[in-house]
């Protein structure tokens, strides 16, 4: 009898990488409780990699700053993304969470008070990112953490721009579409969107441009 077990094609060099990572970081038990709560909706959770890049990326923003260091989370998975950025958070630290889903807010909460995150280290705004921003003091916030649809990027951007201080950071995952940005041959709305975003970010006045594998594709901006 022939043996028709296949081989696993082998992981490339980034993925092995992302798999040790992902495998040796240590998280929190309420970080892995708010990691299954939000499974439980499907909804998309920063891996253990991203949340540790998360973390280090809040504690040099905030470090900047002589007190009250403050961030924005635009996502639904709001809960997940901010225990990260509450561990590079000083005590003092606030945290800004906008969905217009109160689903995923519910999440966040229950999130925050497992984790122990006082109630005035912590808001809610049940609203679209692009219509709430707006209402935000300028110059103000030290990271902004913008998960939207490719559509929406650039005009997100232009609403959180402004909120950051100097030194601030502008962290949009999933601006790369895990790649596919590079396709020529997809000429979807989603991906044509993505390579619009992608080619006039990098063109950003003030801004040193940074993007990472992660987050299926990450594009960081350091608000000069």
């Amino acid at each position: 009898m022939s043996d028709t077990t296949s081989s696993a094609a082998p992981l490339t060099a980034l993925d092995a990488i992302a798999q040790h990572v992902n495998a040796t970081t240590a998280q929190s038990d309420a970080i892995t409780r708010a990691c299954e709560s939000a499974s439980e909706y499907g909804v998309a959770v920063p891996d253990a990699m991203t949340g540790s890049f998360l973390t280090a990326m809040m504690t040099l923003a905030s470090a900047r700053r002589d007190g009250h260091p403050a961030a924005v989370i635009a996502s639904p998975a709001a809960g997940v993304v901010g225990l990260h950025l509450a561990a590079g958070l000083a005590d003092d630290g606030v945290l800004t969470c906008i969905d217009p889903e109160l689903e995923h807010q519910s999440l966040a909460k229950q999130a925050f008070r497992d984790a122990g995150i006082r109630p005035n280290r912590q808001r809610f705004l049940p609203s679209s990112p692009v219509e709430v921003m707006d209402r935000l003091a300028p110059d103000s916030y030290d990271l902004v953490y913008l998960d939207v649809d490719p559509s929406m990027i650039l005009a997100a951007q232009e609403k959180a721009w402004p909120l950051l201080r100097a030194g601030g950071v502008l962290i949009i995952p999933g601006a790369l579409l895990d790649g596919t940005v590079e396709d020529d041959s997809r000429t979807d709305r989603d991906t044509v969107a993505a390579r619009m975003a992608d080619q006039q970010l990098l063109e950003l006045e003030g801004a040193t441009v940074v993007r990472l594998p992660i987050a299926a594709g990450a594009t960081v901006l350091l608000k000069k």
